[in-house]
């Protein structure tokens, strides 16, 4: 499975509903094709806390290597993306809400003095509890709390997530060290940057792309976006097309329908014999090995 999303890589998944806008659930990086979730963004806060195994998170331009037992902020409209460590797997929980469910009505005192200068300020992407603070501790207790809640569904359970959503952000607010200064990813001339290299990449990867066009899509230089683009993406624009290129390919593979040659026009590969050297070096397989796992 992968992620629903729209061209400009928001994700189309309902986090909770109108009346109560929480989405709490147990994640495993197995369920997804090659052990990741592709790039992605929400207006929601998400929560994560590793239950089990690792997992290399990235938010916006910073990578961390999460434990069992380590937790995660993702601050609202951030790009993230997860995958395995070391082709292991990872279970985790995650808590995504909606800032509303913080502040209240429009324009309350929480809101105006406690939410949105966290969820606005461009420097904050993400925090990581690594144990590191002693804050960092209650904090992991309360997302073990929250699953528990969501778990029993006792009569108050939603009102008991709800508090415990708000400890947490009194936590981080009271402790965390937010200097309120933007670094270059996180401007949101960056940050729409990138959103507009990678929706192109999405949108075009089965067309015969070049440089130019995505430097376009993205109002910059050639050279620009390839520096950009490798400095906060950690590869380079070619490789991660080609990723891109074969994670699309494997729901088409897991079918009998097409050839070959057929998924790999679909994928973007003009060259059936280059897509199997590409599809080996990537999957340690080939495509019709990959094929016949599903028969």
């Amino acid at each position: 499975m992968q992620l629903r999303i729209n061209e400009e890589r928001k994700e189309l998944k309902s986090h909770g509903s109108a009346e109560f806008p929480v989405n709490v659930s147990l994640e495993m990086l197995s369920r997804y094709e090659r052990g990741a979730f592709l790039w992605h963004w929400h207006p929601e806060v998400e929560l994560t806390y590793v239950m089990q195994g690792e997992i290399d998170y990235q938010v916006n331009d910073v990578l961390y290597h999460l434990k069992a037992g380590e937790g995660l902020l993702g601050n609202a409209n951030t790009l993230h993306t997860g995958h395995m460590h070391e082709n292991q797997d990872c279970l985790y929980l995650s808590v995504t809400f909606h800032p509303r469910v913080l502040g209240g009505f429009e324009n309350s005192l929480i809101q105006k003095k406690y939410v949105d200068p966290l969820i606005g300020d461009p420097g904050f992407s993400s925090l990581h509890f690594d144990g590191s603070s002693i804050w960092h501790g209650q904090v992991l207790l309360d997302l073990q709390e929250i699953y528990r809640c969501h778990s029993r569904r006792d009569r108050a359970y939603a009102l008991e997530i709800i508090l415990l959503i708000g400890r947490i952000w009194l936590a981080v607010t009271q402790n965390a060290k937010i200097s309120g200064d933007s670094t270059d990813l996180a401007s949101e001339k960056n940050l729409d940057r990138l959103r507009a290299i990678l929706s192109y990449i999405h949108f075009h990867y089965a067309d015969r792309i070049t440089l130019e066009d995505i430097a376009a899509a993205a109002n910059i230089c050639k050279s620009e976006c390839c520096r950009f683009f490798k400095k906060y993406m950690k590869e380079s624009l070619f490789e991660y097309l080609l990723h891109y290129r074969i994670e699309q390919s494997l729901p088409l593979l897991s079918g009998q329908e097409e050839s070959i040659t057929e998924i790999a026009g679909r994928s973007g590969f003009s060259n059936p014999c280059y897509f199997a050297k590409v599809f080996k070096r990537e999957m340690g397989c080939s495509p019709t090995e990959y094929r016949s796992s599903f028969l």
